[in-house]
């Protein structure tokens, strides 16, 4: 049986976007994004996948679509999360990476999250759903601060589903 979870960064705020990008630059959260996600199944929605523009080395993307006539090369096309969290049947953890739809449909699924907790308000135009803290456990954090390529504050959290 996989492992399902799912990996956001998200400010204080709940903000994971603007204009479909990240509204910051942390180099080390995408270090650990890679760290966590090598070697395994990612499912993300069309948007998400367009932010990246193609698909990452040395993992399954499985692009969720309701474009029936939507092909990209070298990724898998599903229609639902269901269909997407079939796709990757044999991985021994497969990564939710966003966006917020998709993340409000896979929170009542996961059995982890792993979140980059942004210690500030971040104006965006994209949240992370609100979820029930009390359903999860925190099981690591790790303090983080950068001053280049702008100052940050932030932590690396797991959360386990109680």
């Amino acid at each position: 049986m996989s492992k399902l979870s799912l990996i956001v960064a998200m400010a204080r705020n709940r903000t994971i976007g603007v204009n479909n990008t990240l509204p910051w630059r942390c180099p080390e959260d995408l270090k650990h994004f890679k760290a966590l996600t090598m070697g395994h199944h990612m499912i993300m929605g069309r948007k998400t996948y367009d932010s990246i523009g193609k698909p990452l080395p040395g993992r399954t993307t499985v692009v969720v679509t309701r474009n029936n006539d939507l092909v990209i090369e070298g990724c898998v096309i599903a229609h639902s999360l269901k269909e997407a969290i079939a796709a990757c049947a044999g991985d021994e953890e497969i990564y939710i990476v966003g966006g917020a739809d998709l993340y409000r449909q896979a929170i009542p699924l996961v059995d982890r999250m792993y979140i980059t907790e942004i210690q500030q308000d971040v104006a965006g135009d994209t949240h992370f759903p609100a979820f029930d803290h009390a359903a999860w456990q925190e099981v690591a954090r790790e303090r983080r601060n950068q001053t280049e390529p702008q100052p940050l504050e932030y932590h690396f959290v797991t959360y386990q589903r109680r």
